[in-house]
């Protein structure tokens, strides 16, 4: 029965999935983009820190349903519009990720910095050639939280019948079927496996001076 359900909707499934996946990815890359300056501002003004990560946390309050209901209003969309959804998990993503890249600057060893401005490297070069790359284990670390939070947060979608692998959470309560449900959690878990590795992956070849040992 449960091979037979899955057989026959593998089509469905697919589907879901590839919607599930660019719900997650788009607002994550988006969400780091618009982190990087205002975690760079935060790192850079001692007194606008508090301020600028405190208000970046706040968003993260808000509750997911309530946001994607809202969005429709602010933005001029229609409530099924999958923009919705990207716009308010790109909110999340940045409410998680900007005291992240404040911290993974902060985190950059004096020395380094103070060797850039040596070279005569510029603030903007400073930043891409020398903070960023030091940075980035810390930045990858919160990027994973971010990442695996909007795999989970994208299923409330479903209530409001954008689809994804959250629809078969609520087709399994609907049709009162065991099999879809459990394979939509399933789905999820290892969606967010398989984006956390690949999020590591990623870390590991941005920063292979980390691997190199010395031998005695």
């Amino acid at each position: 029965m449960t091979i037979d359900w899955i057989w026959e909707n593998l089509p469905l499934i697919g589907d879901l999935t590839l919607n599930h996946l660019w719900l997650t990815l788009t607002p994550t890359v988006l969400g780091l983009l618009v982190a990087l300056p205002f975690g760079w501002w935060a790192h850079r003004s001692r007194r606008g820190r508090p301020f600028i990560v405190g208000t970046a946390g706040l968003l993260y309050t808000i509750p997911s349903l309530a946001l994607f209901i809202i969005l429709p209003t602010i933005l001029g969309t229609k409530i099924l519009d999958p923009i919705n959804i990207v716009t308010a998990l790109t909110v999340y993503t940045v409410s998680l990720l900007v005291r992240v890249v404040s911290d993974g600057l902060s985190s950059v060893p004096v020395d380094a910095v103070q060797a850039a401005e040596a070279m005569g490297y510029r603030s903007w070069q400073r930043l891409v050639l020398v903070e960023l790359p030091v940075a980035v284990p810390v930045i990858a670390a919160g990027l994973r939280v971010a990442v695996v939070s909007n795999v989970s947060i994208v299923t409330m979608a479903a209530l409001l019948g954008i689809p994804q692998l959250g629809t078969l959470f609520t087709q399994g309560f609907q049709l009162r079927l065991f099999v879809p449900l459990v394979t939509g959690i399933l789905l999820c878990v290892v969606l967010a496996v398989i984006l956390d590795l690949v999020i590591v992956r990623l870390g590991s070849l941005a920063t292979p001076w980390r691997d190199r040992t010395v031998v005695a």
